[in-house]
């Protein structure tokens, strides 16, 4: 309601006002103007005190990769066995607007100089003389960059037969039997631009047994070989979460389970060293054992489906800090991303996925996994912490979770979500190459690794692009019929 004052009230109280101020006015002209009076000692008010500033934080370090025992090549590996290099292929010279080495500055109207499975020369087609008899490829206005690499696949076999749970650990099984180059699923692989995998068994148990790293194309599984074992497969939480009643039934077990079967390993891995010092006596030769123990010699990591802030953090604990095991983590999804400093002091990567965001119910926002991960920043703490950075980050699809040939897609909702476009390709390369131990192979366009090429019609990140051709140890295995896409 609005009350209104009658007009002839406000009339005279201006006209009262008008008359009272020239007294007020003269009155104060003709008073001295007092001095002020100094406040007394006690009085007198200290200088308010200055927010105290918090020191700033230095940049966050780089991320170095832990694995000090890695041998220093492979002829020094003791259990590892690795795959053929220099295999025979055709020499090409692929000529392309755009090369993207990864290792070095991109390279405008290059060309990559390949034969017998390896990388001759790179840089630009001006300053690179092709040798006689090359076959010339031009690939027009095509970006030309390094295979693809996947950390977390289960699509090498036709076969789903992955999962064996009689026991909560099984560190005597293998995927090396089962890999074959000419399915369906491998075939969309190539047709996705993905040259190396590693092909490791499910989650169905603890430790579901070792994994192979494998090219997604060879004239036969020997000499698509990269190296096995490429990893121990471990699953904590969630998968492998048993209810028969037998130890892994609960988080407790679970740990335990798989501290008791690696200690073995351990104790094998120790006698082993005391015989070849010749300190000891010779220890029984047992199989699974001698693959157990290359990973305290560190010749191949664990890859670890691990989850949630609770589970990262065991594997933290449990795998890299108590047992001092190379060790990568190949899911990381959810909230695991808090622990990104604890990662980074530790140099222990992530290869994020299949999920790519994560719904926080405290702040009511989408949250990019990857991009957590790598920046840092507050992630639910009193004060922001350090991210993996552009090294410690790698993408995944758990493929067949996420189709193999959408990995690009995984690392561009990355990028849409916060992850640095330049960080999103070094993910699908370099990093996961060296995560696993093979970037003096694979990972980048330099001379003398393997010759596996992605051919795109544009920046692989967009998920419009596609692969015109892939080229796997230095022979075309796939080009895009543009009329009607095929294998």
């Amino acid at each position: 309601m609005m009350f209104r004052i009658p007009a002839t009230r406000i009339s005279a109280a201006l006209v009262a006002a008008s008359l009272l101020l020239p007294l007020a006015a003269t009155a104060q002209e003709s008073k001295p103007a007092a001095k002020p009076k100094a406040p007394a000692a006690a009085e007198q008010k200290p200088e308010a005190a200055k927010p105290k500033q918090e020191p700033k934080r230095p940049p966050a370090p780089q991320f170095k990769l832990w694995h000090p025992r890695t041998p220093k090549d492979e002829a020094s590996h003791k259990v590892a066995k690795w795959g053929p290099r220099g295999l025979p292929s055709p020499g090409y010279a692929f000529f392309a607007q755009k090369i993207l080495p990864i290792s070095s500055a991109p390279i405008f109207d290059g060309v990559v100089i390949t034969k017998n499975g390896k990388i001759e020369a790179i840089g630009k087609a001006s300053e690179v003389a092709v040798p006689a008899g090359y076959e010339r490829v031009d690939c027009g206005d095509s970006t030309i960059i390094p295979g693809i690499v996947e950390l977390h696949c289960h699509i090498a076999s036709p076969s789903f037969d992955l999962n064996d749970t009689v026991h909560p650990t099984n560190p005597e099984f293998r995927t090396l039997d089962l890999i074959s180059m000419e399915h369906d699923q491998i075939k969309v692989a190539r047709a996705g631009g993905v040259s190396t995998v590693l092909y490791i068994p499910g989650s169905g148990s603890n430790m579901g047994g070792f994994g192979t790293l494998t090219k997604t194309w060879g004239r036969n599984p020997d000499e698509a070989l990269v190296r096995f074992p490429g990893s121990l497969k471990i699953a904590q939480a969630g998968n492998p979460e048993r209810g028969s009643g037998d130890l892994g039934s609960s988080m407790m077990g679970m740990s335990e389970g798989i501290r008791m079967t690696l200690l073995d390993g351990k104790k094998y891995w120790e006698d082993t060293l005391a015989f070849e010092a010749g300190t000891g006596p010779k220890p029984k030769y047992d199989p699974t054992l001698e693959l157990v123990s290359g990973l305290f010699r560190h010749e191949y990591p664990l890859s670890v489906h691990t989850q949630i802030y609770q589970v990262v953090l065991q594997t933290l604990q449990e795998l890299r800090l108590e047992l001092g095991l190379w060790t990568v983590v190949v899911h990381g999804t959810f909230d695991g991303y808090r622990l990104s400093e604890d990662l980074l002091a530790a140099g222990l990567p992530v290869a994020g996925g299949p999920r790519a965001y994560h719904f926080d119910r405290n702040t009511g926002s989408i949250q990019g996994v990857l991009a957590n991960y790598a920046n840092g920043g507050d992630l639910g703490w009193r004060d922001p912490v350090y991210g993996l950075g552009r090294d410690g980050i790698g993408v995944n699809t758990d493929s067949p979770v996420v189709a193999q040939e959408q990995l690009t897609l995984q690392a561009a909702m990355g990028v849409r979500l916060g992850l640095p476009h330049e960080w999103a390709l070094r993910a699908l390369t370099i990093n996961a190459a060296r995560f696993v131990g093979i970037d003096h192979r694979v990972g980048s366009l330099e001379v003398g690794k393997d010759a596996d090429l992605g051919i795109w019609n544009g920046d692989p990140i967009d998920p419009r692009s596609h692969v015109r051709k892939l080229v796997v140890n230095g022979t075309i295995c796939y080009t895009r019929d543009p009329n009607r896409p095929t294998w």
